[in-house]
């Protein structure tokens, strides 16, 4: 029997991810760089054209971003870009994202070593890419793909803490509720002033993994996301 046709399905089947997934980075970064202004049209045939690809993986790119809420798709008419979050709605987001981190570390504590090591590799990333964004920053400059890269830098390091806490169900719901944060991020991607603040939140997150004190990771890890839902709604107030 031959499996050459079922290879080739398989090759196309990666190929077809691969694009969906380039073509979904494209719209992500058009969408937080603030181009698209609340409740414009997005055209799945426009969208096609300029990025030189068919419609189907614009259609898939868009049902993923449907999911995080920055856009909205209405009967008859197409997608929109969807509002920033209001206020109210940061502070649900930040309530739920607290119960949720709090205790995952919890869960993840005593970490293994190979948890310590995976954080302590997320933690540099995060940190390495944090000194990029202080830095243009100060040149007075905003990149969106740095800005973007910085925050997916962040989410990876809290994606640690969940792949360690044991609970399947609770790491599902925080892929669910990663998906929202994007719009939080819509919210003060131009003005992400904390990046000194988080990075050394993540450091004594990740000390405190490495440390005896068992209460110590839950604990900072609260505060850590206590600190952030604060700067954040500052940020969206100004």
């Amino acid at each position: 029997m031959g499996t050459g046709g079922g290879l080739k399905g398989l090759d196309d089947t990666i190929e077809r991810r691969g694009l969906r997934d380039h073509v979904y980075e494209r719209i992500l970064q058009l969408l937080l760089s603030g181009d698209a202004a609340p409740g414009a049209r997005l055209s799945i045939d426009t969208i096609a054209r300029q990025l030189s690809v068919s419609q189907t993986p614009v259609r898939e790119a868009m049902v993923q971003l449907e999911r995080t809420g920055l856009v909205t798709r209405e009967a008859l008419k197409g997608y929109r870009v969807a509002p920033p979050l209001g206020a109210q709605q940061l502070r649900e987001l930040f309530d739920a994202r607290l119960m949720l981190e709090s205790h995952a570390a919890r869960l993840a504590t005593p970490a293994s070593p190979e948890m310590l090591s995976e954080l302590r590799a997320a933690e540099d990333t995060h940190r390495q890419i944090g000194e990029q964004v202080i830095t243009a920053l100060r040149a007075g400059s905003t990149d969106v793909e740095l800005t973007t890269a910085y925050f997916a830098a962040d989410a990876d390091f809290h994606r640690v803490v969940f792949h360690h806490c044991g609970n399947r169900y609770l790491n599902e719901m925080s892929e669910s509720l990663g998906a929202q944060l994007h719009r939080m991020r819509q919210s003060v991607l131009h003005g992400v002033t904390d990046v000194r603040e988080a990075i050394a939140e993540h450091e004594a997150i990740a000390e405190a993994f490495a440390g005896d004190d068992p209460d110590a990771p839950e604990a900072l890890m609260r505060h850590h996301i206590e600190q952030v839902r604060a700067r954040s709604l500052d940020l969206a107030r100004g």
